[in-house]
């Protein structure tokens, strides 16, 4: 049953393509005709069970096609998930740093953890064991599919977040071309450049490999970036009921950080960089490597077996606040003091495992599941002199682990109704220990966590192509270690998890109009009460650097809704008008707060509507404009500083063919001013520095071609 049809790609062309080349890549003495077979199997039976995972889920789930991302200009996670409702993801200066929420998760000092929704790498987790985005995000290019499983929807993945979970799935020789290049440019010194080759041998083994190269001046002051990545795996089919797959992934990530602006200055010259980032050379350069390994048993007709371990190690050198001075009253002549710079110098260390049993019984289908993460951080803080260390300051031995137990059941109850119940139990482990190199003096708090979030939905079949559905869910999301860190108590106390109950109802289908038209829609409403929801403001006595607390009571509800259709003006259906719109409706608030009332929650909009119109030619040509219109956000806790809302308009053209696609595209084709995202206040002054305005006018254009 299909409910999402994905977005028109050559992905199928290109497979076939490159599917008759393997066997003389691999020096098979097979015919072709065999190697074909097997190849397209394998690409439609991936896709097959990501849209069967969607249809059993009784709530907000968006299936993205990575084909379709090589028809537009891609330059960071945010650009990917531009048309999942639910998710509001920006980038900071258009390059890899971005602010991602989803269902009003890390509604708070945007710049740090990003946290509250969980990354996860063909089900392996590539956020930490305490839940932080902060290091290093998955390139979209480098992906096959995207799942965006929004808040408790996320339980099929075991995700104990507020904002869910996405799971990316890598591509390999079995569903992609065997050779395949692509390259791309444009504004600000934009290239991106990357070559994959892969092969099968006599249909039990495979690999992919593929390098990726990526230049960026950045369309303000000191926001380069500079990437090389190198992506494998290697496939062995053990025999005809099991497999295994080795990953590996290399990155070196390097990038220029220009700081925030006040309004003024973001009207009068956004394209500036805060002249403390120049002056203190503030960077995030972030070198990984990761390997992790999947094996998968059907162990009859009816049940399946899965398990995954990985490993990754990385590197963190972040200058990210110069010299705070303070000029001491007093008589005669007293020199400004230094009270606060900061360089992060850390070394991380991530481990993680993952076993999934599906079992069919007649008119059940249950899954039962754990994933588990061990993290460790290493190093320190130093003065920050002009980008090098100055001095050691705080020693950082940072540990956490986390384990998600889950089980759930998918029972057939008729012909169309399916219930859905499962629960979840976390547990969870963090420990800081912080100690001050001047004095010796540590904080060193330390937790354990643990809850068990059940789950009750049902999903009723109005056709063959639609359902409805709903759900009552728990959610549950411990404190990261930096929120430890930054506990506005600073003692080693610690903070405690969220925590609430979220109620969803939505529909999604598809449904035919005349012979050759059709249109579809994947429509969520949700209502959640949250309990000690931990938030934290920007320290304006330390930028860059956050306070965190737990706050009683909050609420957070929207709709979430993707529409699109495929419109046929003529009886050959050579002519079609394909629509698309994504729409988001927020209302996050304090609910009768001591402090704020009921404040609306900072930084995501009260609505962001995105959307495009194209016109397609069955010859391969597409072309329409771009829209975003995106509402007014609060930067302070307090409501009185708003950001303004603003309304974008683009273009994009190209044209697919079996073997090659080339798109071109202008982006904010008015050249309006306007705030990506920014730094969140308790009380944001009118001259505060917490703004990063978006990227102005730009020009894109790129070339994919396969073999």
């Amino acid at each position: 049953m299909r409910f999402l049809p994905l977005p028109c790609s050559p992905g199928y062309f290109s497979l076939l393509c490159g599917a008759a080349l393997l066997p003389a890549i691999a020096n098979a003495e097979d015919n072709a005709k065999p190697e074909l077979e097997t190849v397209a199997v394998y690409a439609r039976q991936l896709q097959s069970d990501l849209l069967r995972e969607q249809a059993l889920t009784p709530g907000g789930v968006t299936l993205i096609d990575s084909d379709s991302l090589y028809q537009r200009n891609i330059g960071s996670m945010a650009d990917m998930l531009r048309f999942a409702p639910g998710i509001w993801s920006e980038s900071t200066s258009g390059s890899d740093g971005l602010f991602i929420s989803s269902r009003g998760s890390n509604l708070d000092a945007t710049a740090y953890d990003m946290n509250g929704i969980k990354l996860l790498q063909d089900g392996l987790p590539v956020t930490t064991a305490d839940g932080n985005n902060h290091n290093r995000l998955i390139d979209p290019l480098s992906t096959r599919y995207a799942t965006v499983a929004r808040g408790a929807n996320a339980l099929t993945y075991g995700a104990s977040t507020l904002g869910g979970a996405i799971n990316f799935e890598s591509p390999t020789a079995r569903n992609s071309a065997a050779v395949q290049g692509y390259l791309s440019g444009g504004s600000d010194g934009l290239i991106n450049a990357r070559a994959s080759a892969g092969g099968v041998v006599n249909d039990r083994f495979d690999g992919l490999l593929t390098l990726e190269t990526k230049e960026f001046e950045g369309y303000r002051e000191h926001s380069r970036q500079a990437r090389d990545g190198v992506y494998a795996n290697l496939g062995w089919q053990l025999s005809e009921s099991a497999q295994t797959r080795l990953y590996m992934t290399y990155l070196n990530n390097d990038q220029d950080l220009s700081g925030a602006l006040s309004a003024d200055e973001a009207r009068q010259n956004p394209d500036m960089a805060d002249p403390s980032a120049v002056s203190g050379n503030y960077q995030k350069n972030v070198e990984a490597f990761r390997l992790a390994s999947k094996t998968s048993w059907r162990l009859n007709d009816y049940s399946d077996f899965t398990v995954g371990v990985s490993w990754e190690e990385q590197s963190l050198y972040h200058p990210v606040v110069d010299k705070v001075l303070v000029d001491f009253d007093g008589p005669g002549p007293t020199p400004a003091v230094e009270v606060f710079s900061l360089l992060i110098d850390t070394d991380h260390r991530d481990a993680g495992a993952m076993a999934r049993y599906n079992l069919r019984l007649g008119e059940h289908d249950l899954l039962f599941g754990l994933n588990y993460g061990d993290n460790k951080v290493t190093g320190g803080n130093y003065r920050n002199d002009g980008g090098e260390r100055n001095g050691f300051t705080t020693r950082v031995d940072n540990s956490a682990e986390s384990l998600e137990l889950y089980a759930m059941d998918r029972w057939q109850l008729a012909d169309n109704w399916t219930l859905v119940y499962g629960a979840q139990a976390v547990w969870a482990q963090r420990e800081v220990s912080n100690i001050t190199v001047a004095d010796g003096s540590e904080r060193n708090p330390e937790g354990d966590y643990d809850h068990i979030n059940p789950r009750l939905g049902i999903i009723y079949a109005l056709n063959d192509d639609s359902t409805v559905f709903a759900n009552v869910s728990r959610l549950y999301e411990a404190p990261t270690n930096f929120e430890l860190e930054d506990d506005l108590r600073a003692s080693n106390d610690t903070l405690d998890a969220m925590h609430g109950t979220v109620a969803e109802i939505g529909t999604r289908g598809r449904q035919a109009l005349g012979a050759d038209s059709e249109w579809n829609w994947d429509i969520a409403l949700y209502y959640a009460r949250i309990s000690d929801e931990i938030l934290s403001v920007d320290d304006p006595a330390a930028p860059g650097t956050s306070l965190s607390a737990n706050v009683d009571d909050t609420v957070h509800a929207g709709v979430e809704a993707l529409f699109g259709a495929s419109l046929a003006l003529d009886s050959r259906g050579q002519h079609r008008i394909e629509p698309r719109v994504s729409v988001t409706i927020n209302e996050f608030s304090f609910d009768d707060d001591r402090t704020y009332g009921d404040n609306d929650l900072p930084a995501a909009p009260g609505y962001a509507v995105r959307g495009e119109l194209l016109y397609r030619h069955g010859s391969g040509v597409f072309a329409g404009p771009t829209f975003d219109l995106i509402d007014a956000r609060y930067a302070d806790f307090s409501n009185s500083y708003k950001v303004d809302s603003y309304q974008l308009l683009g273009l994009r053209a190209g044209y697919t063919a079996s073997r090659w696609e080339v798109y071109a595209e202008l982006k904010n084709l008015l050249d309006e001013d306007y705030i990506a995202t920014f730094s969140v206040r308790d009380s944001a002054a009118a001259n505060a520095e917490i703004l990063n305005p978006g990227a102005p006018f730009s020009a894109y254009a790129g070339v994919c071609f396969s073999l």
